[in-house]
Formats: structure tokens, C-alpha cells, sequence
């Protein structure tokens, strides 16, 4: 399953992401995984989630996002969820047709391993694709 999670700045989207991701890691006896651009928010995780700050690792493009997800999913098979904040803040170009291919490959990737994905975009709803539109969430 693929979800999103779309609004403008200060909507409370990493807010809400971040009360998934501990709900979700209580739910389950796999492991979930939280993928940001920072560390502004790894205190407000619970310590069984597996934080990872992308900073160090130069995505510039969904493809490269791809690959850094399977990398991830390739260490550890009992990964039942990926949270991910800020998506065009960890790719920074992200056209609207390439966002369309990364959910379609996040789809296909969600379900060969039988992994979640849910993330979060600073965008407004009405502006996304309408492939993207049936993934929203909030």
C-alpha cells in the first residue's frame, strides 16, 4: 500500500506522519522505518523505529530514491513500513510525471515485500496528479 499525505507548510503534515509511524510501530512485529531530510524530529520517534537521515546521501532524482529505498529493504526483510517527510525536500527535483513513476515503482516495490509506504509532500492537494489524488490520505 501506497499513501500520501499532501498539504502546505505548517499544516501539521510531519505531525501527523510522525503519530502514524508510532501507532504503526506498535502494531506490528516487523520493523518500520522513518526517512527524513533531518534530524529535527528523531526525538519525537519512538526508539523502535529506525531513523534514517538522508543528508549524507545525494538524491536527486526519484530514480536514486528507488535505489535508496531497495538498499534499505535489501538490509532487513521484516520491514513492515516506510514513513517518509518532506519528499521534495529529500528529491529536489520532482516533476509531476517523475512523482507519478516513483508511486507507481513504490507501488510495485510495496507489493513484492509486502511493505507499507506513507509520505508526506509540502504541496497543495488540488495541484497533484490525479494518480496521485487517490493516495491521499489527508
Amino acid at each position: 500500500m501506497v499513501q500520501f499525505i499532501a498539504g502546505g507548510k505548517g499544516e501539521g503534515k510531519t505531525k501527523k506522519l510522525i503519530k502514524m509511524a508510532n501507532e504503526g510501530v506498535k502494531q506490528t512485529d516487523g520493523h518500520v522505518v522513518f526517512i527524513d531530510d533531518d534530524r529535527r524530529h528523531i526525538y519525537d520517534l519512538d526508539h523502535d523505529i529506525r531513523f534514517v537521515e538522508t543528508i549524507n546521501f545525494p538524491l536527486s532524482n526519484y530514480r536514486e530514491f528507488i535505489g535508496f529505498v531497495c538498499g534499505i529493504l535489501s538490509q532487513d526483510n521484516d520491514i513492515t513500513s516506510i514513513y517518509v517527510d518532506g519528499l521534495t525536500n529529500i528529491i529536489k527535483k520532482l516533476p509531476d510525471d517523475d512523482l507519478v513513476r516513483l508511486l507507481a515503482k513504490l507501488g510495485a516495490l510495496s507489493s513484492q515485500n509486502d511493505v507499507n509506504f506513507i509520505m508526506s509532500m509540502n504541496c497543495k492537494a488540488d495541484d497533484l496528479p490525479d494518480e496521485v489524488k487517490k493516495l491521499l490520505v489527508a
